[in-house]
Parts: structure tokens; C-alpha cells; sequence
């Protein structure tokens, strides 16, 4: 074999497992967003936007588009259709029509979005679920889907299901997003159920489903032992010492030694409207170059690898750089 075409062999080689590699790095996590801290606490939309890899623009993206589909789509288009998109975008984004977003134009944007986000994944939920597409999820249809089971007494009382509740717990909150009582979930009181930390009319149901499993002095309050539980006495002094300055400088706003229900549902219930406005200041340091405290069009498009992405940039220096950098 010639060492020439050995070279172009290796080259086509790389290219290819480049290729292959950024494509199950693009947006590769669950639309379920079901999942639990270990603290028991429902994980926020951006949880894993910093991490010790470095920063995961993933959610910037869908932040932006408020679809995982599209944010996909748009990691394939050539960097000037992406432009192109994000331009007819920033039309709908500028609410006073001044050529400029604002912050609390982009913050309106992107809380939008999260709910077009909760739409998503409750629909692609609901199509695992819903069996015979009449549009309805009844009950043993969910029991089939999350404990793969048709009757409740088959399921043992230490099972789970995709809330990370027991079985009575989810029968519970069933109830609660079944607003009109007719035992089945139509897509509207699904969404409520598969994502019961977006929809207010959860959270004292949420509240009290952490008093129920926490509170065992039945105070109505959760103090830093019944914080920890009985996982306290499994965990070494270091875990202990962290979780305690947790529990006093971020939980405990009150700073009286006891979580009461407005804390309680800050430290389970996600702040959506904290994680857009950390978001804004996020997009604003990035692509704000003349520090007006505006965005205008063509800061954005300049940017535009930020906002929503493109196969140059996914496929090219951002692969590199964000996801192998630390190993070059």
C-alpha cells in the first residue's frame, strides 16, 4: 500500500468517526426531565448547562427554539441557512420592533420556550404511552408503560415509577393532574402529571409529598436531620458538612434552623423564571460586544453558533473544543 493512499485512508478514517462522534454528542439527553436530586428535589432545566466538562451549549440552544427536534435540525443546516433562521427568529423576538432585544425581551423568549420544551416532551411521552391512540392515557396504560405491569397489586411497595415516587404517591398526583375526574389523562392534564415542577397547580401537592416522606415528627417543617435522613448515617463527615452548608446558606433562607413550606417548595420546585434571567446574562456576556445592554440583529447573528448552533460549529471547532479539548 502506498504511503499516500495509507494517508488518505487514515484522513477518511478520522473524518468519519468525527462525524460519528458529534452526532451522538448532539443533543443526546432525555426529553424526560422527570428525573430527581438525590436531595430528592426536581433537577432544573439548565442542570446541566455547567459542569466539571465545561459549558454545554445544548441548552442555549433549545432555550432559544424551545424544541430538542429543532435544535437538532438546526446542528445539520450550513452556518448561513442557520443565520438566515435565526434572523426570521429575532423578527418575532423584538416586541417593540427597534432591531434590538432587550433583556426582558429575551427573557419573555425564552420562558416561552420552556413551555413549548414541556409541550415536547409530554408529547413524546404520551405517544410511548398512550397504547391505543384514542388520546387519552388511562391508568393501567401508565402502570403497563412505567412499572411494566397491568395491575397494582404486582407492584411491590419499594417500586418506582418515572416520578421517582412509590406507587402511592403517583396515584396520588394522577389525581391531582386528572382535573376533571374521569380517571384518564387527556394530553393537557399529562403535561401536568409528566411535569408537575412547571404547573402551579402542583406544588402543594409536591410540598406536602416531601412533608410526607421527610417530616417524621409531623411538625409541618423539615429540620436539617430529617433533611438528610436516614442517608446521613451512610455518608462519610465530609457529604454531612457539605449538605449542612447547603441546608443553612441556600435552603434555610429564614436562617431559622427548620424548612417551612415557602422554603420547602423554593429548595424542590424549580425557579424557571431565576434560570431565564441567568440564562439572559449568560447570552448577554457572550454576545453583547459593545456593552450597551442591548442585542442588536447583528450582534446575534454574529453570534449565532450561541443562539442556536450549525453543523459548522457542532461538526467542527466547538466538537473539538468543548467535548475533547481537555484530552488534546
Amino acid at each position: 500500500m502506498s504511503l499516500q493512499y495509507l494517508l488518505s485512508f487514515i484522513l477518511l478514517l478520522t473524518h468519519n468517526m468525527v462525524l460519528h462522534c458529534a452526532s451522538a454528542a448532539v443533543h443526546s439527553h432525555s426529553v424526560d426531565n422527570l428525573e430527581r436530586e438525590s436531595d430528592g428535589s426536581f433537577r432544573a432545566r439548565d442542570f446541566d448547562h455547567y459542569s466539571d466538562s465545561g459549558h454545554n451549549s445544548e441548552f442555549d440552544h433549545e432555550a432559544i427554539l424551545g424544541s430538542v427536534k429543532e435544535a437538532e435540525e438546526f446542528d445539520k443546516l450550513k452556518p448561513e441557512e442557520s443565520r438566515r433562521r435565526l434572523g426570521l427568529l429575532l423578527t418575532k423576538m423584538d416586541l417593540n420592533g427597534d432591531q434590538y432585544i432587550d433583556r426582558k425581551e429575551l427573557k419573555s423568549w425564552i420562558l416561552k420556550s420552556f413551555i413549548n420544551l414541556s409541550k415536547e416532551e409530554a408529547e413524546e411521552r404520551m405517544s410511548e404511552v398512550d397504547n391505543n391512540r384514542d388520546g387519552l392515557v388511562t391508568w393501567p396504560e401508565y402502570l403497563q408503560d412505567a412499572f411494566g405491569v397491568d395491575a397494582e397489586e404486582e407492584i411491590s411497595p419499594e417500586d418506582t415509577g418515572d416520578t421517582g415516587m412509590l406507587l402511592r404517591e403517583e396515584k396520588a398526583m394522577w389525581s391531582v393532574a386528572d382535573g376533571n375526574g374521569d380517571g384518564a389523562l387527556e394530553f393537557n392534564e399529562f403535561k401536568v402529571f409528566t411535569n408537575p415542577e412547571e404547573h402551579e397547580v402542583m406544588f402543594p401537592f409536591l410540598v406536602n409529598q416531601t412533608l410526607r416522606e421527610k417530616d417524621t415528627n409531623k411538625d409541618g417543617r423539615i429540620d436539617f436531620n430529617e433533611y438528610i435522613g436516614e442517608r446521613g448515617s451512610n455518608e462519610d463527615k465530609a457529604w454531612i458538612i457539605s449538605e449542612k452548608d447547603k441546608f443553612e446558606h441556600d435552603l434555610d433562607v429564614n436562617g431559622d434552623g427548620v424548612l417551612d413550606l415557602t422554603e420547602i417548595r423554593q429548595w424542590v420546585v424549580p425557579d424557571n423564571d431565576e434560570i431565564a434571567e441567568e440564562e439572559v446574562d449568560h447570552l448577554f456576556a457572550t454576545a453583547d460586544d459593545d456593552h450597551d445592554d442591548l442585542l442588536s440583529f447583528d450582534e446575534v447573528l454574529r453570534h449565532h453558533d450561541v443562539f442556536v448552533g450549525s453543523e459548522a460549529t457542532d461538526y467542527g471547532g466547538d466538537l473539538y473544543g468543548e467535548h475533547f479539548g481537555d484530552e488534546l
